[in-house]
Formats: structure tokens, sequence, C-alpha cells
């Protein structure tokens, strides 16, 4: 087993090797792959020093799985380069998440969609994969019709000079600014590059990606992205209308016996998910479970993940141990 991490060198690169060694996924060789500026610098992992090598020389090894966290660009250049020579590449970028002939992966509601002939396989945003994993089983019990869903993203989902940006403010440096305004003390409700209907390219993918991966066009969907000054975590407040009617308790019962779903739901005690307690974590948890008694069959919910982690790491080495499971490796 040849594996590759290309971006390993990037915040989700560096997470994705800690997912590796944490979840001890199995391999005889390991690559790290970053771009030109970074070859030849070493990564220290399991205690074995690692030399950064470049795209094209990773293409010539030939690894079995190469796990992707370079950018969209550099993923719709490199990873078609990849699967010529045999190589399952899992991109956590967005160039492939709406590509017809591509699946859009979460392991625990569809992995069972990939064949042997998926050589590329995306990994959703971030923000959608921790709404779906709560989605999926109540939408399979109940019928969803429509999801209203405002984020508060944390900084992490920009990168490291987003939060260097924010750090030095928060510090009175002089910052390099990677946001259009001051994060910290701030909020800013833009995400990702405004489309021509009004909505940033970040509501767009939560929209696309979301019935893409449950699998049916019915399902009506709007978002609002907002990035807030905080790290450890998205946090989602999430408005539901079902179909058919619902008991409460049954929906927190399907929830806790959800793969991956941790409800953590007890307001009594001021028990309810916060980025703060999901930092580092690869569950998706859930709380402020209640009906919206507004409308009929509806319900409300705040849902809370890593984006480093369960958003890009942890489900795309996910999806490289469920294709190593279902020997759809080559």
């Amino acid at each position: 087993m040849k594996l590759a991490v290309v971006g390993a060198t990037g915040l989700v690169g560096q997470e994705i090797l800690k997912v590796i060694e944490e979840r001890n996924v199995p391999f005889d060789e390991l690559y790290m792959v970053a771009s030109e500026r970074s070859v030849g610098k070493e990564i220290t992992f399991k205690g074995k020093s690692y030399k950064v090598i470049s795209i094209p020389d990773a293409v010539n090894k030939k690894p079995d799985i190469a796990l992707f966290s370079a950018g969209g660009g550099t993923s719709l250049e490199w990873a078609p380069k990849f699967a010529e020579a045999g190589t399952i590449v899992v991109d956590n970028s967005s160039a492939w998440r709406m590509d017809p002939t591509k699946k859009l992966v979460v392991p625990e509601i569809n992995g069972d969609v990939l064949r042997i002939d998926d050589r590329i396989i995306a990994n959703p945003n971030c923000s959608t994969i921790q709404m779906v994993l709560a989605l999926a089983p109540l939408h399979k019990k109940y019928g969803i019709t429509r999801v209203v869903v405002s984020t508060y993203q944390s900084v992490t989902g920009t990168g490291k000079d987003a939060v260097d940006q924010m750090m030095d403010e928060r510090a009175g440096k002089k910052p390099n600014m990677v946001y259009p305004y001051k994060i910290d003390m701030n909020v800013l409700p833009h995400i990702d590059v405004f489309q021509d209907n009004g909505y940033t390219k970040e509501e767009m993918k939560m929209v696309n990606e979301t019935v893409k991966i449950l699998g049916d066009e019915s399902v009506k969907v709007t978002a609002t992205c907002v990035r807030i000054p905080t790290m450890g975590g998205h946090s989602e407040s999430v408005n539901i209308e079902f179909k058919h009617d619902f008991d409460l308790k049954d929906v927190v019962e399907i929830l806790k016996n959800t793969e991956g779903v941790v409800v953590e739901d007890d307001v009594k005690n001021n028990i309810y998910p916060m980025p703060i307690n999901a930092h580092g974590k690869d569950e998706v948890f859930v709380g402020r479970i209640r009906r919206d008694e507004t409308q009929p069959n509806s319900l409300n919910m705040w849902i809370v993940a890593d984006n480093l982690r369960k958003g890009a790491a942890t489900n795309a080495v996910q999806i490289a141990e469920y294709v190593m499971e279902h020997s759809l490796v080559y």
C-alpha cells in the first residue's frame, strides 16, 4: 500500500497526517508531497523523517491512494494524471464535487456508491459534511422538503494566513489582510466569492452538495455562510421542514444511533455543542434540538464539528479506509 499526501505542509495536510497516525491507517510507503517551494523540506511522522517531494515525482511513484489538499487548480491539473497512473485520488478541493462523473462521498451516508473504477473521489465542503451527517438519517425517516442553514465558520476554514490575521489583530500587530475587513471582534457575512444570484460560492456549495449527497433533488436548501473570529470548528443553525411529522424523542434517538454523531442536548445544565469542545475531535455534535413552533413538521438543530477534522481530513481518510476495506484499490 503506497499512500501519498498531496499538500502535506498545509493545515489540512498536517491534519490528514495526524488522522492517519491516530487511526493507524496501514501503508508500506508514504509520500509527502507539496509545491516546488517546499520540496526538500523534512516532515517527521511516527518518528521517521520524510523529505517532501514534488507532485510530478509523486505521480511517477504511482501511489495506490493520494489524499489531495492542495487547492482546486492543482487538483484539476494533477488529479487526472494520478488517476491515469492507477491512483485513487481523494480530493479535498471543490474542483470535482459537482462533476456528474465523480462521486461526492461521506462514507457513513453514501460510501456504497463507490466502485472500483472511481479514480477521483470528491470530499465535500466542510460545512456540508457536518450538516448532512445529521440530516441523512432524518431524511430517510421523515423526508426532508426544505433546509434553512446559517453558518458560523471558524477562521481555520480559510487557512493559516487567516488565523495569523486574527491573532495579529488580537495582539495589536499590523496584520497581513486575508479578509477584506478586520475579523477579530467582527463577523463577516462573506465566505468565498459572490455569485450572480447574490449568494456566495460557499453558500451554493452547501445547496448543491447536500442535494447530491442525499441523492434527492426534491430537497430544497438555502444558506447564509458567515465567518466568525473563532477556532476549533464550524457551527450551524439548521431549520428543517419534513414531509411527515415526527416525535421529538424519536428524532433524538435516531441521531444518537447515527454513526459519527454525538448528541449534546441538556439545556437545563447548559450542555450544547460548542467549537471549543469540538476541536480535535472527529464527531459531529448536535444539540438545541427542538420543534419549530411556527410551522408544521419542522425542527431546529445546532450542529458543530471541527472543520479540519470531519470537515476535511477525517472524512478524506475515512474514504481511503473505505476503498481499502472494500478492495477498490487495483
